[in-house]
């Protein structure tokens, strides 16, 4: 989905948000009225029915108010479902395009997890504060229309009712701003345990692999212990509070009542306008009986800091230059890429020739992969330009560049309805023979006309191993046809026979398109035309493999699979023979 797309889409939610909120805003608006009128029509009624004149008309007004109040709240309820459920589903595309915007550099601030449940959790929360502050704003009105029919009524009324009013106000604040900190709290403690599930689960096969199950639930579970001190010290704090504030609203209700008593006594009050007031006192005191929706308002107060974490995060500049024709040279100029423990690429200044096959070598964390990934702008680097046929990658339309620049990873994911859909996966049509010719050039296409459903087998239910899924996602780089190829060690689950015909594709089916090659193999290194040998972010030599052979700390890097291939040769039998 492209930004203009996200966009129109997200103005439409904004749109469907607003439309029960307007109806939400006219029914609490009725309620509010009809609250407020009906201490008045009860009261009329009473005296109507002491003094025998115009009962019947009283009545009826009643039935009326008590009719308008009741369709007035209905309607409410039913909008403001509908209101809550758009502005989630608002703020969940805004959240997720930003996450898209933000690419790598970005979400590695935040574990899958975590991220996972502010999308999930934290915008469903904030979802209900348009709703919420909209009824607690009416509520205040009423309260206000309340406290003002009680002075009406008689100011000594009103005086009484206000003495516990600042008392009341002081304990909720100190409420609410303790719920909020206790909140943040809770759901910290509750990312932290979702990203270490969601870990847990990615790596279960080693989990299971290594026996370290109990282990790992002991890890996994370590938040709880947060969890619940936040969480049992949110109830206390509420309950605190609801005994403190039930306490003084009963007080402030007695003193109201106990003085428009004295006044019926005295002659002052109509018994009606004793009814009135308490009906009124009611509706003053709903102010402070906003309980449940400053407890909503705190946790979505809580919920809403955490998603504005992730939005608050700078997206790289999308680029708007149109790319020429071009050979597919890449150039890297003063790049660095800064990592928590130091650079991940240090000054790197390289160039990859136009319509070679340039293999990158080094250990692990020597940078190879953050080189790759700076090829088609999935990062920005910290300093330095990225250029494509000398133009900037950081200047170039993202459509375009996708179109010039694909990328097969070492562990690819599959995304599409089927197995013809995932090759093809971000080309707006691609024919059959076409994405046929690509699984057939990443000798995949074998293996997936055995399966019964053939290119048609839902990506779900596709039983391939990993050797199958990392040549399906050299196939989804193959089928475009780009100027410039990059596999990051797209090919190290693949056995020696079928990395060797993969290899042959890269080499020969591909002559003339530039290539860049993660590499670990020394059989990938030396068909390239270009070994670059990066050491701790830099570039330590660049040459053919057969001049860089020459050095032993060049020969170290292949060390290990040499050693694994002279084992398995001399393996003759594997299995001793029955005894």
């Amino acid at each position: 989905m492209t930004h203009r797309h996200a966009d129109r889409l997200l103005g439409s939610l904004a749109r469907g948000a607003w439309a029960p909120l307007a109806v939400v805003a006219v029914s609490a608006v009725v309620a509010a009225v009809a609250a407020l009128a009906l201490p008045a029509v009860l009261a009329t009624a009473v005296d109507a029915v002491l003094t025998g004149q115009g009962a019947q008309g009283a009545a009826l007004g009643l039935t009326l108010v008590l009719a308008v109040a009741t369709c007035a709240d209905l309607a409410g309820g039913i909008a403001g479902a509908a209101s809550t459920a758009a502005a989630t589903a608002a703020l969940r595309l805004r959240f997720t395009a930003h996450v898209l915007a933000l690419g790598i550099t970005g979400t590695r601030r935040f574990p899958a997890g975590e991220l996972t449940n502010r999308l999930v959790s934290n915008t469903a929360t904030a979802g209900y504060v348009p709703v919420t502050l909209l009824r607690m704003a009416i509520g205040l009105l009423s309260s206000v229309g309340g406290i003002v029919a009680l002075f009406v009524i008689d100011w000594r009324v009103g005086a009484a009712f206000l003495t516990g009013v600042p008392i009341a106000l002081v304990v909720i604040r100190a409420f609410v701003t303790r719920a909020s900190d206790l909140y943040g709290r809770y759901q910290a403690a509750q990312g932290g345990l979702a990203a270490r599930l969601t870990g847990t689960l990615a790596g279960i096969r080693t989990v299971r692999a290594a026996g370290t199950a109990d282990r790992e639930i002991t890890r996994v579970l370590a938040p709880l212990a947060e969890l619940s001190a936040a969480g049992h010290a949110l109830w206390r704090a509420q309950a605190r509070s609801v005994w403190q504030i039930t306490l003084l609203l009963s007080l402030i209700e007695v003193a109201v009542l106990a003085v428009a008593g004295l006044g019926v006594a005295d002659g002052r009050l109509a018994p009606g306008q004793l009814l009135a007031a308490a009906g009124y006192a009611a509706l003053g005191l709903g102010l402070l009986e906003q309980t449940d929706a400053l407890m909503e308002l705190a946790h979505a107060r809580a919920a809403a800091r955490r998603v504005q974490q992730v939005l608050a995060l700078p997206a790289p500049a999308p680029g708007t230059g149109p790319l020429p024709d071009g050979p597919g040279a890449l150039s890297l100029c003063g790049v660095t890429v800064a990592g928590d423990d130091g650079p991940l690429l240090d000054d790197v200044t390289v160039e990859i020739p136009a319509g070679a096959l340039t293999a990158v070598v080094g250990r692990s964390g020597a940078g190879k992969s953050t080189l790759a990934l700076l090829a088609g702008r999935l990062i920005d680097p910290d300093r330095g330009r990225v250029l494509l046929d000398g133009h900037p990658v950081d200047e170039l339309d993202s459509g375009a560049l996708r179109d010039v620049v694909a990328y097969a990873f070492e562990r690819p994911a599959l995304l599409g309805a089927d197995l013809a859909g995932a090759i093809a996966y971000g080309l707006p049509a691609a024919d059959r023979e076409r994405v046929r010719a690509a699984a057939r050039a990443a000798h995949i296409d074998a293996v997936i006309a055995r399966l019964p459903g053939g290119y048609a087998t839902p990506v779900g239910t596709a039983p391939l191993s990993g050797g199958e899924l990392q040549r399906l996602g050299l196939a989804r780089a193959l089928v475009r046809h780009a100027r410039l190829t990059v596999l990051d060690d797209a090919t190290s689950s693949l056995d020696t026979a079928t990395e060797a015909q993969v290899t042959g594709t890269l080499t020969e089916a591909m002559r003339g398109r530039t290539r860049l090659v993660i590499a670990h193999r020394a059989t990938t290194a030396a068909r390239a035309d270009l070994v670059l040998w990066l050491d701790e972010g830099r570039i330590r030599a660049r040459g053919t493999h057969r001049e860089l052979w020459q050095d032993p700390a060049y020969r170290a890097l292949f060390a290990a699979e040499t050693g694994s291939s002279a084992r398995t040769s001399s393996e003759e039998e594997p299995c001793p023979a029955r005894p």
